[in-house]
């Protein structure tokens, strides 16, 4: 069984803001992810749309995901 997560793999904190730059998750609700119910991952999935509106970018870089991805493609 997985966890339903909105995390892509740029785990940066906004200092501003306190929400990650990648997924608009604060660091508690990044460390205590697993501990959530569904219901309660829903919730915050919900409100990180608008969230993110509020996290000043950084610029936009190569995530893990994607360069694992393009590294399997080049092998």
């Amino acid at each position: 069984m997985s966890i339903e997560s909105p995390c892509i793999l740029i785990c940066s904190i906004d200092l501003k803001t306190g929400y990650c730059h990648g997924c608009g998750r604060t660091r508690g609700e990044i460390a205590e992810w697993v501990s959530y119910s569904p219901d309660a991952r829903r919730e915050v999935m919900a409100e990180l749309p608008a969230r993110l509106e509020t996290v000043e970018r950084k610029p936009r870089r190569e995530t893990k995901r994607q360069r694992m991805a393009r590294e399997r493609q080049d092998s």
